[in-house]
């Protein structure tokens, strides 16, 4: 995998205001991400072998891949005929299609490889983005950094500041970081 190790990143997990929507304050922190994790496994594993794929076209970890889908969708629970954040995002990862927002076109079915492999290339190009506002970031900063653009533009990524300052409930990518590491060591990726 070309773009840093997810094993490697440090993360503090879901915000106290992410733990909140399964209701499981008051856990929170990493251990709240693998609560997710495992709630949404089983629809997980009907994923399995499109993840895999997109992540070998890209080039990314499908651990990663699997951790953006359980934040974004939970892995499918969460869409209504694919489409969520009231219509603005399509498909397992949630690409925008908002003018204002990604200004994307959704490529495939909300649960296919196509899709998947749109989202995750949305994901190379935003860790291209870090890697130029960044230079002296080591790959796994930029890879962090990248997770939390994918949330919220690269605009939104500030130097001096957390990553996760500008993300949905704050944690963005350290609740994606959790979440990934929990599916590299439980779903065999």
């Amino acid at each position: 995998v070309a773009y840093g190790n997810i094993m490697k990143i440090s993360t503090t997990g879901a915000s106290a205001v992410t733990a909140r929507q399964d209701r499981l304050e008051p856990v929170k922190g990493v251990a709240a991400s693998e609560k997710m994790a495992q709630i949404d496994v089983e629809r997980m594993r009907r994923y399995t072998g499109i993840i895999s794929r997109a992540a070998q076209q890209c080039d990314v970890d499908p651990a990663l891949i699997a951790g953006i889908i359980s934040r974004e969708s939970r892995a499918g629970n969460q869409l209504d005929n694919g489409w969520g954040d009231n219509g603005k995002a399509w498909g397992l990862m949630q690409v925008d299609v908002t003018p204002n927002g990604g200004g994307h076109t959704p490529v495939g079915n909300w649960d296919s490889l196509e899709h998947l492999v749109q989202a995750t290339n949305i994901l190379v190009y935003f860790i291209g983005r870090i890697r130029d506002k960044f230079p002296t970031w080591d790959a796994n900063q930029h890879l962090k950094g990248a997770i939390a653009a994918y949330n919220m533009g690269d605009g939104n990524v500030e130097p001096g500041k957390d990553v996760d300052a500008n993300t949905t409930g704050g944690d963005y990518s350290n609740d994606v970081v959790a979440r990934a590491k929990w599916y590299k060591r439980n779903l065999s990726f």
